[in-house]
């Protein structure tokens, strides 16, 4: 799987949670933690800012190679600072099927919505249940869809689906995504463990996911991550682990004016200025909140507050 990160808070600059915290997401690019590939297919980020000249829009950088060999990550990335950030390194299989384009990195953005996305997941035999599950799907959307990955079928998807941009309209639009992938995998019969670890943002909004289904597409699967964990890589135990295993968020302030440890300084939730949402904690902070599977997370700035609150997903 790739790894995702996101952020809302104060101005603050994009080299301290791109590359300055001490498990960066650069980093995981070359050394992740929690996950045995290493993330070599591509990299991107989206940010909106104050100081951009289109306030009103994302920027948006996406490259198709490994994020260290990036000469702009030194030239480009200092140069930036962001209220609201969506990055992502992609992960991919080692074979010449991988189709490494600008147009395959995350963060998808299109017109018509506030939304970007990037995941870490996977959707196996998107391309058949498209047989199913392109009747749902808005042709506006489906007019912007430019690359070959599951992850920016499952946004044109999940765009058509949506009601509105409350958090309970996302919510439902979420839950209907997932009613119909497992409907569309039972009528072709093609069940598999799939991972829905997503990330949804909107200018000082972020919507959290972490689900999907098991093995033989239940939406219910149980099991201890850490134990299933310890079967190895390429085991069903393994996979099923990463499904299973929490995303992490972790709320401070004055993040912005750390410069040796990159962390928050640690206070109440009711007096946090900053989130950070992630595939991995960044830090060695153990004030990092697990997103456990099932759950949608709502995290929104408002004023120079962050308000969250937790949901179960109903499939």
């Amino acid at each position: 799987m790739c790894r995702v990160l996101a952020y809302i808070g104060p101005e603050i600059p994009v080299e301290s949670l791109l590359l300055k915290p001490e498990n960066s997401l650069i980093n995981q690019t070359l050394d992740p933690e929690r996950h045995p590939q290493l993330q070599l297919a591509g990299w991107g980020f989206g940010i909106w800012s104050e100081h951009l000249l289109k306030t009103e829009e994302p920027l948006l950088y996406h490259r198709p190679m490994a994020a260290f060999y990036d000469d702009n990550v030194a030239g480009i990335v200092p140069s930036l600072q962001a209220s609201t950030l969506l990055a992502h390194v992609r992960a991919a299989d080692y074979n010449s099927t991988v189709v490494l384009a600008d147009e395959n990195c995350h963060p998808f953005s299109y017109q018509g919505t506030p939304w970007m996305i990037a995941q870490n997941g996977d959707l196996p035999n998107w391309k058949l249940l498209q047989r199913e599950l392109l009747q749902h799907c808005k042709d506006t959307f489906l007019e912007q869809m430019r690359g070959t990955t599951d992850t920016e079928f499952l946004y044109v998807l999940l765009l058509s689906l949506l009601e509105d941009d409350s958090d309970e309209g996302v919510q439902r639009g979420f839950e209907e995504m997932m009613k119909l992938i497992v409907k569309a995998m039972d009528s072709l019969q093609l069940p598999s463990l799939t991972k829905l670890k997503m990330a949804l943002v909107a200018p000082n909004r972020i919507i959290g996911v972490n689900f999907g289904t098991g093995h033989q597409g239940e939406t219910d699967p149980a099991g201890d991550w850490r134990e299933l964990r310890k079967s190895g890589p390429g085991t069903d135990d393994f996979a099923l682990s990463m499904l299973l295993e929490p995303m992490y968020l972790l709320m401070g302030r004055n993040f912005e004016d750390d410069d040796t440890t990159y962390d928050f300084e640690d206070c109440t939730e009711e007096e946090a200025t900053s989130v950070i949402l992630a595939s991995e904690p960044l830090t060695e902070n153990d004030g990092w909140m697990n997103l456990e599977f099932g759950e949608i997370v709502f995290l929104e700035k408002k004023g120079a507050s962050i308000t969250r609150s937790v949901d179960r997903l109903k499939v």
